[in-house]
Formats: C-alpha cells, structure tokens, sequence
C-alpha cells in the first residue's frame, strides 16, 4: 500500500498467464486488470518453469499446447516448488486431456474459447480457497495416523509430509472436515469450485484417486476415503 494509503500493485494478487496465442493473452491481461488483478504474462513454454519458480505468483493460467514445452509437462515439473493454484486452458472438450491436466498437479480447468466471466468465477473460486480453510473454527484434524492442518495447509502420514497439490489438500480438507457424512458431488463441487455438478465432470474422481494412495487407503479397497454409490463420497470416521 502506498504512503498516502492508495492501492499499489504489489498489493494486488499476482497471475501469471502462460499462453503463445498473442491474441488471446492480451485480451485475458487486460480483462484480469480490470477486474483487480496484477498480470504477467509468458508466451514461451520453455521459459515457463523458470517463470512460475522465479515469480511464485498467487495463480498460474497455463495452457495446454504451448512451444518449447507444453502445460502438461510444465505443470509436472513445477508441483514440488509452486504451491499455488494451476488454471489449465485446454482447446478440446475431450475430458482426457482435463484428466490429465489433474493427474500432473493442475487445480482446474477451462475450455477454449475462453469465455472471460467463466474464467474469473474459476480464478476467485480458486483463490478463496486457501482463505476459507484458514478462516474456518478447527485448524487441525487428526485421524489416527493421518493428521492435516488448514493454517499449513499441509498433511502427513505416520507423522511424514504428504505431497499434496493445492487441489487435493482442499478435497482432502473438505471431506475430513465433514468425516461421517455422505458429501455428494453436487456438494463437492459447489464447495470447490463455485459450480455446479454437471453429471459428467469425472475431476473429483481423479482428484479422489491421487489422494487415497497419499493418506494410505488401499485404492481397491478403500478404508479412509469410500465411495457411495451414486451419491457421492464419505471420509470415515475413526472406530
């Protein structure tokens, strides 16, 4: 904040847009300063690592094909070092790249052609996330072996650190903090994500599988986390 009180801005949370469409960056940086933000943007995929690590902006809009290296492998490469949320633009429909996307770090997803207003509910979902568990009464939730913190945002197993990217410690967080009840997806991901369920988005899904093997649930014959039929998911419990 400046001397006079005034809003500077490096007071503004910091995205950084990883796109070669020259076009389209251009238009998504300057509709994200309208609306408050602080932009920097890179068009070259093989600089793309460098400039997530080196900026550690409070969110990363990545695409999927870019020169040099593409999203994928970019989002792969950066999850041990970057903690922030990861905003994949994807130019097909087709949900494998979306599942993916998730399964090398990314938080979320938005289909080209972007439509700008969908873009930033996805962001300030994204965004509020952190705030909200930080902001929630418990800090800490302790299962026998497992033990997570919100203020951290960490969580560990036999008393190790689990790896866990923005995405699934915020699932993670949610479904422990509502241990022995039936959290169905249209709950999940108005919770999550600011939208709602449309009966076919598998990413809670992805997001369930990476999880389960972390906090050391059998995949096959889950203990911690179990699915209920077409209802949703239930984190169980201690007996």
């Amino acid at each position: 904040m400046g001397v006079d009180g005034s809003v500077t801005s490096s007071d503004l949370e910091h995205v950084l847009i990883v796109e070669d469409d020259e076009r389209l960056a251009e238009l998504t940086r300057d509709y994200l300063e309208a609306n408050g933000f602080r932009v920097s943007v890179e068009a070259d995929g093989a600089k793309g690592v460098a400039r997530i690590l080196e900026l550690q902006p409070d969110l990363v809009i990545l695409d999927l094909m870019l020169p040099g290296e593409d999203g994928l492998s970019i989002c792969r490469r950066v999850r041990g070092d970057y903690h922030g949320p990861i905003l994949m633009l994807t130019a097909r429909t087709d949900d494998m790249d979306q599942v993916l996307g998730l399964e090398m770090g990314a938080d979320d997803y938005v289909p080209k052609p972007v439509q700008p207003r969908v873009l930033l509910a996805r962001m300030r979902a994204l965004l509020r996330r952190a705030e909200s568990s930080e902001a929630s009464g418990e800090a800490q939730l302790s299962f026998r072996d497992l033990a997570i913190d919100s203020a951290t945002r960490e969580a560990w197993l036999n008393g190790e650190r689990i790896d866990l990217t923005s995405a699934e410690f915020d699932l993670l967080w949610l479904l422990a903090s509502n241990a022995g009840r039936v959290l169905t997806r249209e709950e999940i991901f108005s919770q999550l994500r600011g939208i709602k369920y449309d009966g076919q988005d598998r990413s809670i899904d992805v997001r369930v599988s990476r999880i389960r093997p972390k906090i050391g649930d059998d995949p096959n014959q889950p203990h911690r986390i179990k699915t209920v039929r077409s209802k949703g998911y239930l984190f169980v419990k201690d007996g």
